[in-house]
């Protein structure tokens, strides 16, 4: 388990944030710019020491203030990938990758060749940073950190700097890394389509304190989240599995615990596990299923929850199967259709609502 409880006092912040997640899969560590992320991240990684709490990974103490230990920073056994690349620019990519080698303090879990097979990095290695792209310095950095044979890898915001298809990109090669390696992952982001496709576990951090933390699929689904990310932005994301494929109409089907849905066509094979985020901006209600409309994605469900939210909107909570889609309606549509919860309703959803940032593959051993 990674069991984090620390606090930390400064003139325009108060770190008292405490949480535990496996020590397995990602943890994204979701957030506002300035809630503590980067705070948190940088405790566990010893570059911070909190003013009193206990940091304890996978049963080895990092640190306790009641007990006095403070593990230095070169036994933690920790890979930190920044924001900014940070490579060294008088080496070469190998000379970087080889850095990392120097670094280690455990048995190799991966060697040289298969971190830079994994990261496509390999016809970079005569390069020095000023000649790469910033996706792939951000590629070599991660390189780096893997070779230091890390017991938990920390990444804090690593396409921060990127465009967004250089960002799309790298998203992929760390699907891969979390997929491949089984290692440890602690994620920092603000963009929440980030830490839908890649996380197992979601810490809110909000004001220096952690709102919420628990599986990604239960926390991201609540109506409390709805104030942490925005009313439009919130949601309720959804683990399926790609059934077939339409060429004709450029178009996909996919199964979940309650029905399928249409979307434009994902490059998952038939068979393949997907997330999908649907956002309840995007999910209209009707009292019976509608037939003369473009809409394709009709859903049957029950309605099990309405939460009122600022100004005319409401947060309604559908069961659909297993699961809980969430509509963002008005209160006029609620009392004009007259709806309460365990009333009968069709959820709509558009195809045109799915888009790539939408939909995230899921590892064999998470589907």
């Amino acid at each position: 388990m990674i069991e984090v409880s620390v606090k930390k006092a400064w003139p325009q912040l108060t770190l008292d944030a405490s949480f535990v997640v496996p020590a397995r899969g990602v943890t994204a560590l979701f957030g506002r710019s300035g809630s503590g992320k980067t705070s948190i991240l940088q405790a566990i990684g010893g570059g911070l020491t909190p003013d009193a709490g206990r940091i304890v990974i996978d049963g080895r103490v990092f640190f306790d203030s009641a007990a006095g230990i403070v593990l230095p920073i070169h036994e933690r056994g920790i890979g930190y990938v920044f924001q900014d690349s940070g490579l060294f620019p008088h080496l070469s990519v190998r000379g970087n990758l080889r850095y990392g080698l120097s670094r280690a303090k455990r048995e190799a879990r991966i060697g040289f060749e298969a971190v830079t097979a994994l990261l496509g990095i390999g016809q970079l290695l005569d390069r020095r940073p000023h000649k790469l792209s910033g996706g792939e310095r951000q590629r070599v950095a991660i390189g780096r950190a893997l070779l230091s044979q890390p017991a938990l890898l920390l990444m804090d915001e690593p396409l921060a700097s990127l465009d967004p298809p250089r960002a799309s990109e790298l998203l992929s090669y760390i699907e891969r890394l979390r997929d491949e390696l089984g290692l440890p992952i602690l994620y920092i982001s603000h963009v929440l389509d980030e830490a839908i496709r890649l996380a197992d576990q979601l810490v809110l951090v909000e004001g220096g304190r952690v709102a919420r933390a628990g599986p990604l699929l239960e926390v991201i689904s609540d109506p409390a989240f709805s104030p942490l990310i925005g009313r439009f932005e919130a949601g309720a994301v959804l683990e399926c599995c790609v059934v077939s494929h339409d060429d004709a109409m450029a178009a996909s089907t996919l199964a979940f615990d309650g029905g399928e849905l249409r979307l434009p066509r994902v490059e998952v094979a038939a068979g393949g596990a997907l997330r999908v985020r649907i956002r309840a901006r995007d999910v209209s209600l009707a009292l019976s299923e509608p037939r003369d409309v473009s809409i394709t994605n009709r859903l049957s469900g029950t309605l099990v929850s309405l939460v009122a939210r600022d100004g005319p909107y409401v947060d309604a909570g559908v069961a659909v199967g297993g699961v809980v889609l969430r509509a963002l309606i008005t209160r006029e549509s609620v009392a004009r259709l007259g709806l309460a919860p365990g009333m009968p309703v069709w959820a709509l959803i558009k195809t045109v609502a799915f888009d790539s940032r939408s939909a995230g593959q899921v590892g064999p051993e998470r589907a």
